[in-house]
């Protein structure tokens, strides 16, 4: 007699698949503690030249305590998280998405800190920055799915250049990982 393998998972919901999975950016909790860290060390920094100077006070103590919260918050990395068809950015102010199946445009601004700004047809805009998807190759993935499906549909017009460099960037830097995990020199 065969067993029936289907009878110990009823009631049982299905575990998502792995299309379905929500991805995240995988070195936000260490930029996170880093950001903390720095608006600490400022605080006890200031907290002890003060004290050695003599000058502390309750109103001094709640002056660099506010310094401290504003260099935390200039130093929150947004967190970049991506699912089938969106892809989300989370900063201190709120969050941002954008469909990547309804991608009308992607733009790369250099500066001080270069940004990649992503628009939708729905009127979504999100501003992120490239590392994060040089740095998280599955985050990539699900963009450059996302665009290729907005570029077939005829939505994504403007942009397309900037994709297919960061898609050379992504390959580029697999590829170099991977001759430095292997043995040859």
């Amino acid at each position: 007699m065969g067993r029936d393998t289907r009878a110990g998972s009823r009631g049982r919901a299905a575990a998502p698949s792995v299309q379905d999975a929500v991805v995240r950016d995988r070195r936000w909790a260490a930029d996170l503690r880093a950001a903390v860290f720095c608006a600490l060390t400022l605080f006890c920094l200031i907290l002890v030249i003060d004290t050695a100077n003599g000058t502390l006070s309750a109103a001094r103590v709640g002056l660099w305590a506010g310094l401290s919260v504003l260099l935390h918050a200039v130093l929150h990395p947004p967190l970049v998280s991506a699912g089938p068809g969106w892809l989300a950015v989370r900063g201190v102010w709120g969050t941002r998405r954008v469909c990547t199946d309804l991608l009308t445009s992607v733009r790369h601004s250099d500066g001080v800190t270069p940004r990649l700004v992503l628009r939708d047809a729905l009127g979504g805009r999100v501003e992120l920055d490239p590392k994060v998807l040089t740095d998280n190759p599955v985050l990539w993935h699900r963009l450059e799915t996302g665009a290729r499906r907005a570029r077939a549909n005829g939505l994504l017009r403007c942009g397309t250049p900037v994709i297919d460099r960061l898609a050379a960037r992504v390959d580029g830097d697999a590829a170099r990982a991977v001759f430095d995990a292997s043995e040859f020199d």
